[in-house]
């Protein structure tokens, strides 16, 4: 199994994202670290600096008495004449110089380059001593300066384990005869390179438990600033949810405890408007659908008086007959529209029962297009069924469907402007949809957020041939919606309308997306 790096990082970016909590104390700790750290390095530099100043400043005012020392040692003997046992008096300078510094030091001796004649006394060092930590440019540098001038050097001496810090210290001396030697004093400075770590390991032991201290600390306030909002939270998405109950929990007088308060004080007035609204709207459906049910019966009654004079009117006068005809066709627009009224107050109480059954699409619009064919001849518009073929049964409640394809039509003829109309079919494995498009005088963009509202139209003083109520757009969307489908709208002045019906192929299951475009692409070829 191959790592995928990829998901722990969309992971982890989630969970940054997602966590007030883990964001404040992360920044928290990391600042923190950055400012220890920072502290911390200047303090060891400084430390460090102070500790080698002040040794090295005692190394080389030893070194320079032991070195005094030791030219003394060299001066008597040229006073006293001796000349001839100058190893003794070398053997008496080193143990002149041990006895001035304070620690074991390696000493060493030898013949400066550039002499005559055979060496007074032979090279000389200390058993530890290493000719490598005589540097070239040190060598010179006490060749090139005056005597008893002394010139020091860090240098790393070697040793077993590793190598140590120390100081090389040098000057030159002269024995009798005039002759020129260097005189090299070596410190270890490995104690205070041990006293140095200690401090450093002081300082880190310090700074990680002071990094995890303040870290610890975050959390704690975090934890008790961000746990009160994250309950604040869950009760928010739960009156979101609609649980008007939802209260926070009121302890004290801090922000917090006025946060709760305050919060409490919103859900209590919005759970008291809502109520009213919910009332008001129970008010209204129990209106609507008292007054749609009394008003049945006279309108039955003025239906069939209305139906006996529109089957006489030929024996009336001709201002008789138009009225007889008039009274007929709003008869029958109100009885539309009392029906319209009804089935909204059903959608608005929750009391639409639906009736699933294996539906083939093309089918049912090829009758929606029958249906509405009387009144496209009327305007001289073409309808035309385009279904490049799929999975067109799908389980809906046709007699839904097909009230929802007769609005669109109607709709799209009514404005269409006498051009031909497209219907599209299509579906997938999960959706089927039907788009239907007419090129009329389309709708401004303004308009299309209304195109849905109840009694609302594009154009009131426009002359319909539908008589519709306005009210087939809201129900068609009512329709789809209880099918867990989407009814959308795509229009442009001048260009046309294109409205886009798309349900599931089995009750129950969720859209992904639509087979159809909106507009189709083929429209747009």
């Amino acid at each position: 199994m191959r790592f995928d790096w990829r998901a722990y990082v969309a992971r982890a970016m989630r969970l940054w994202r997602g966590s007030l909590q883990l964001r404040t104390v992360a920044l928290t700790v990391a600042l923190s670290t950055l400012a220890v750290t920072v502290v911390g390095a200047y303090i060891v530099t400084s430390v460090r600096g102070n500790l080698f100043d002040q040794n090295r400043d005692q190394v080389v005012a030893e070194a320079s008495r032991a070195i005094l020392a030791a030219q003394q040692e060299f001066t008597d003997a040229d006073e006293a004449g001796v000349v001839d046992d100058l190893e003794v008096v070398q053997s008496q300078a080193f143990d002149s110089m041990r006895a001035i510094i304070s620690s074991d030091p390696m000493v060493a001796m030898f013949r400066a380059p550039g002499q005559s004649g055979p060496p007074p006394v032979l090279d000389e060092a200390s058993r530890d001593f290493s000719a490598e930590m005589v540097s070239v440019s040190l060598r010179n540098a006490i060749v090139d300066a005056e005597p008893d001038t002394l010139t020091w050097q860090s240098i790393a001496i070697p040793s077993e384990s590793a190598q140590e810090p120390g100081i090389i210290v040098g000057s030159r001396v002269q024995l009798p005869q005039g002759q020129q030697y260097e005189l090299y004093v070596v410190y270890n400075l490995s104690a205070v390179q041990e006293t140095l770590d200690f401090v450093q390991g002081s300082l880190v032991l310090a700074g990680v438990a002071l990094v995890l201290l303040i870290g610890a600390v975050a959390y704690l306030v975090v934890r008790l600033v961000v746990g009160p909002v994250r309950v604040a939270a869950e009760a928010s998405e739960k009156l979101a949810a609609g649980q008007l109950e939802e209260r926070l929990p009121e302890s004290g007088d801090d922000e917090l405890a006025t946060l709760a308060r305050s919060f409490n004080r919103m859900a209590e007035s919005l759970q008291r408007q809502i109520r009213q609204l919910a009332d008001l709207s129970l008010v209204q459906q129990r209106f609507v659908s008292d007054v749609s049910h009394e008003l049945r019966t006279p309108l039955t009654t003025i239906r069939l008086a209305g139906d006996v004079l529109y089957d006489q009117r030929d024996a009336f006068p001709p201002a008789t007959a138009r009225t007889a005809e008039l009274l007929h066709a709003q008869t029958q627009r109100f009885e539309t529209l009392l029906a319209d009224l009804l089935e909204m107050s059903r959608y608005d109480a929750g009391a639409v029962q639906l009736e699933f059954e294996p539906t083939n699409l093309v089918r049912l619009v090829e009758d929606a297009i029958e249906a509405v064919e009387p009144l496209a001849q009327e305007k001289q518009t073409e309808v035309r069924l385009l279904a490049p073929g799929g999975y067109f049964e799908a389980d809906v409640d046709a007699r839904r469907i097909r009230r929802v394809l007769q609005n669109l039509l109607g709709n799209a003829i009514d404005h269409g402007e006498g051009r031909p109309i497209d219907v599209y079919v299509d579906s997938d494995q999960d959706a089927v949809a039907i788009a239907v498009r007419d090129h009329g005088i389309g709708m401004a963009e303004s308009d299309l957020e209304h195109v849905f509202d109840r009694f609302w139209r594009a154009d009131p003083s426009r002359q319909r041939s539908t008589g519709g109520t306005g009210l087939g757009l809201a129900i068609a969307l009512e329709d789809a919606t209880v099918h867990g489908g989407v009814l959308e709208v795509w229009s442009r002045s001048g260009e046309g309308s294109c409205f886009r019906l798309t349900l599931p192929r089995r009750p129950g299951e969720s859209l992904r997306g639509s087979p159809l475009g909106l507009p189709p692409e083929e429209v747009l070829s």
